[in-house]
């Protein structure tokens, strides 16, 4: 059986293509996924360009990064750092 592929957003260059990293609520660098390309536009856009990759792929490719991990299906994304609250 094979491994399911997730649609995961880039930032396309004009020599090539680059994981496009997130921040959680904290400021920690996360990558993101999709099960469809319909949930990956109703987060980032219809214009959001992705890529198909099965998870092991992803997780190979962040592997010696400042990431902390893989957030499948996020249900929104912040402009910014989050505001502390005193």
């Amino acid at each position: 059986m094979s491994e399911p592929r997730l649609f995961v957003p880039v930032r396309v260059g004009t020599c090539a293509s680059a994981l496009r990293l997130f921040r959680t609520a904290s400021g920690r660098r996360t990558a993101v996924a999709f099960t469809s390309a319909l949930k990956l536009a109703d987060v980032l856009g219809v214009e959001q360009p992705s890529v198909l990759l099965t998870v092991p792929a992803l997780r190979s490719m962040i592997a010696g990064l400042d990431v902390i991990g893989l957030l499948i299906d996020p249900a929104g994304t912040m402009a910014g750092p989050a505001k502390h609250v005193a």
